[in-house]
């Protein structure tokens, strides 16, 4: 009988268990999430002036045009590369992670720098080149991958840094961009952790909303 007893309130006690921490807990978490942080549970998700969903503040995006801040490089293109057509192999290894590649590796070296042939289909431009031939000054961050390569800030500098080229491009005056630029600053976590970093996707939306 004490066997049968004790047995008995373990099956309970697992069953209690059981009902707390794979039911109550998470739909708990789903309910407080939903009522205190909607943005944040349900992706981040930035939307245009029409109301329509364009990326996550969590994921960058590829933005190459001169009358956007440009995002820094990714291995992977941000994962917007079609698996059908990939053949620049940029999701073999799955939608995130670095190259890998040491500073002194060639091939690092002639992304950054570029290669020059006397064959023009083999010749490279190379992220340096590209950016000074556009007035931009080239910094860590527009030359260089992330870890994840999925990164959607770039630093105050290398936006400053492409100030020029985007009010040029699209008639405005430097002075506003510099203000987006610190509207659009993520500042350090709590204050104290990490570095401030400007969000490409949020500024770049910001930017549609100016008149040039």
């Amino acid at each position: 009988m004490s066997f049968a007893r004790e047995a008995g309130r373990a099956v309970r006690s697992t069953l209690v268990l059981w009902v707390i921490a794979a039911i109550i807990y998470p739909l708990a978490m789903i309910a407080i999430g939903q009522i205190v942080f909607p943005f944040q549970a349900n992706g981040s998700l930035l939307k245009n002036s029409t109301g329509q969903v364009v990326g996550s503040a969590l994921i960058g995006q590829p933005f190459s045009s001169d009358r956007y801040f440009n995002s820094r490089p990714s291995t992977t293109s941000y994962s917007t590369a079609d698996p059908k057509k990939d053949d620049a192999g940029v999701l073999r290894t799955g939608v995130s992670g670095a190259s890998n590649l040491a500073p002194s590796n060639p091939a690092l070296m002639e992304r950054i720098k570029g290669k020059d042939d006397p064959d023009s289909s083999k010749k490279v431009e190379g992220d340096f080149n590209r950016l000074k031939k556009a007035g931009v000054q080239p910094t860590g961050d527009l030359v260089y991958t992330s870890g994840s390569s999925l990164d959607p800030h770039i630093t105050p500098k290398a936006a400053i840094a492409q100030v020029a080229r985007v009010a040029k491009a699209r008639g405005v005056q430097p002075n506003q961009l510099e203000t987006l630029i610190s509207q659009n600053t993520d500042g350090r976590f709590l204050g104290i952790f990490g570095e401030p970093g400007v969000n490409v996707l949020k500024l770049n939306l910001a930017l549609n909303k100016i008149k040039g």
